[in-house]
């Protein structure tokens, strides 16, 4: 079937309607995504806190479709921040059984995102200097330099990702989102920038995107048929080198490998190219109209409104990813019934976003977002 009927076919679809994984079957309720988001709830070894367990919670009762982890580093040294999430030990799996059951219960699918910081993990909080896919300036080393990887870095490093999506898998997720946005240490590989090697794992596109492929071939070879596994991307990231030419063929070659849906990462689902002002396409449109056969796309970036929620399934789209509009609502999803649903933006009282699930330590790292949490000092 050619785009063109596809894209037809998909304006008639309601944020309400459901969703099915052809391959593995899963049957999302409808078409909301709980993207992952940033909370710092965490404890100090990655284990899953309380208070994050029922904020995710919190989500599936309100009738997300999907409920994504914040992001979980795969090994000590691919911690970003203080308080993040970590699945780099079987220590994780028991409180994270807790939370795969509960959104289970509620009606919800649910996924992991699979993340290092590279260039981005600073060596004050894991106790390493940071490594990337070159040598790379950052803030986060002692010495305002990153390591190189080693080819022996690079196994480890794909190991480090397979073995986390078999523990995901053993707590009970329907699978993963591997986090390949964002300037993170996937990024990183990609982007011709901060990826100036010379050997297979560099060079071209086809070798910055090995380190991706190669993660995907081994953590299909180690997990069930049934498990999800999928990937959240920016389309272009100018900074790292990043083109969107380069997204697209990132996309073409893990359709071609299996991949069970593609996370695009917009910011804002009306922006277009920075590369190609000149044409109308938003980011989304640029893979939902040029690549044939395109595995599912979750798009993400400003959808607030219902109508937001549709204007992006005209897009293409098959599935909403939100993050702050699902902060302040978590019953958001039970909402897209009405065409004229339009949640009151912030700030946001101290008490509602309490009221909403969120911990001190989250409501407090939402001040550095411009006007999303009221100052009532």
């Amino acid at each position: 079937m050619s785009n063109n009927k596809i894209m037809e076919q998909k304006k008639y679809i309601k944020p309400t309607n459901n969703f099915t994984f052809k391959r593995t079957g899963h049957v999302v309720r409808n078409r909301t995504v709980l993207a992952a988001m940033t909370n710092k709830q965490s404890y100090k070894d990655g284990t899953l806190s309380n208070i994050e367990l029922n904020w995710l919670l919190k989500r599936a009762e309100g009738h997300f479709g999907i409920i994504t982890t914040a992001a979980a580093h795969v090994s000590k040294r691919g911690q970003g921040w203080k308080g993040e999430i970590g699945i780099f030990s079987d220590d994780h799996i028991e409180n994270l059984e807790m939370l795969t059951s509960g959104i289970r219960n509620y009606g919800s699918l649910s996924l992991m995102q699979l993340f290092h910081g590279g260039m981005r993990s600073p060596q004050h909080l894991t106790g390493l200097k940071p490594i990337s896919a070159s040598q790379n300036k950052t803030n986060d080393s002692l010495d305002g330099i990153t390591i190189s990887a080693t080819i022996a870095d690079i196994k480890s490093i794909i190991n480090d990702f397979t073995a986390s999506a078999v523990r995901c898998f053993k707590a009970g997720f329907d699978g993963v989102e591997l986090h390949g946005a964002h300037g993170y240490l996937l990024s990183q590989f990609l982007g011709s920038k901060t990826n100036r090697r010379s050997d297979e794992w560099g060079g071209d596109i086809a070798g910055r995107t090995k380190i991706v492929l190669e993660i995907f071939r081994s953590i299909k070879e180690k997990v069930p048929e049934s498990f999800i596994v999928g990937i959240r991307i920016s389309p272009e990231i100018k900074k790292g080198g990043i083109h969107l030419n380069d997204s697209l063929y990132l996309v073409e070659a893990l359709k071609n490998e299996g991949i069970d849906f593609i996370h695009i990462s917009c910011w804002n689902i009306y922006a277009k190219s920075t590369e190609y002002p000149e044409n109308s396409n938003t980011l989304t449109e640029w893979f939902t109209k040029t690549i044939d056969d395109l595995p599912p796309v979750i798009t993400t970036g400003n959808i607030w409104s219902c109508q937001d929620a549709f204007n992006a399934l005209n897009q293409g789209a098959d599935l909403l990813g939100v993050a702050r509009v699902g902060i302040a609502y978590p019953d958001w999803p039970k909402n897209l019934f009405s065409k004229e649903y339009n949640p009151k933006k912030g700030p946001y009282s101290f008490d509602k976003l309490k009221k909403a699930g969120l911990g001190d330590v989250f409501i407090e790292y939402m001040r550095l977002w411009k006007g999303f949490v009221l100052d009532e000092s």
